[in-house]
């Protein structure tokens, strides 16, 4: 069994019990559950976004100082950029958050899945919550973009919700036929997002899932040791903990619980722009 397989195979273990728990025990309070999905982003999630500088320098072929400053300048001004939309436009960053997810979270799945198997699976984490847990999502929601945002994004999302999980429970089935680790990822991913509450889902398959497969890629793109890589994010990470300490004394006087929410999200839709830019064009290359 390769490295990425194992992998695959413990998130779904990870996947399948934390929705096997949600269903037969009380769910979690909710301030430990949002303390506990903060922990789990920002030491699992967030660090492979800090491997950025690998592929800007094989795609750029940036070597001087002065060429790593003007990426970094660029990198920044685009995640400033979703900030603003946040601030000024929230409904549009509600909007632009979770299409870039789904478009991102498609690149999780083997090279040989489809485009169809590729869609499903990357919706269904953003999508499938609006089943059985509208009231968290519409919190969520409403904590980004306002209560009439919320309203009828969530309202689009219950529309979609059970014909999405048909969908997906399609792909499980074909894809069984001829790849089952990949048949495996997507229906724990389907009973995760269903199960679970909708931040815990996001978390566990965002650090789970998402973040080792990227890191485990980069590991494979550019020939680096894992200390090696864990070497790469320290810098970017230092930068990102020190912008996450300024953004907080920027947050709309709320509720510490809100801020943390608003906080953590913002930072990751802001982050994943100017990282989709990278990751992406290695991606759809080949």
């Amino acid at each position: 069994m390769n490295t990425l397989r194992l992998q695959g195979l413990i998130f779904s273990v990870v996947a399948l019990t934390t929705a096997v728990l949600s269903v037969v025990w009380m769910p979690l309070n909710p301030q430990h559950e949002l303390w506990l999905a903060s922990l789990l982003i920002v030491l699992l999630g967030v660090p492979h976004g800090a491997l950025d500088p690998i592929f800007a320098q094989t795609l750029h072929s940036i070597k001087s100082r002065l060429s790593w400053t003007i990426f970094v300048l660029f990198y920044v001004f685009f995640a400033a950029l979703v900030v603003v939309i946040w601030w000024f436009v929230p409904t549009l960053f509600l909007l632009i958050f979770l299409s870039i997810s789904v478009l991102h979270f498609s690149g999780d799945l083997a090279a040989s899945a489809s485009f169809l198997s590729r869609f499903f699976y990357a919706g269904a984490v953003i999508v499938l919550p609006a089943a059985l847990h509208a009231v968290e999502l519409d919190r969520l929601f409403s904590l980004l973009a306002g209560p009439s945002a919320a309203a009828w994004v969530l309202a689009a999302l219950q529309f979609m919700a059970w014909p999405w999980l048909a969908a997906l429970a399609w792909v499980v089935v074909k894809n069984a036929r001829h790849d089952r680790f990949l048949a495996l990822e997507v229906l724990a991913v389907g009973v995760l997002a269903l199960c679970a509450s909708p931040l815990l889902a996001f978390s566990i398959f965002f650090c789970f899932m998402h973040s080792p497969r990227h890191i485990l890629r980069a590991h494979i793109y550019a020939g680096m040791s894992l200390r090696g890589l864990a070497r790469v994010t320290i810098m970017p990470m230092f930068a990102v903990l020190v912008m996450a300490a300024a953004g907080w004394y920027g947050l709309p006087d709320a509720p510490i619980d809100e801020r943390v929410l608003q906080l953590m999200f913002v930072a990751l839709a802001a982050l994943t722009v100017p990282h989709m830019m990278l990751v992406e064009r290695v991606r759809l290359t080949g």
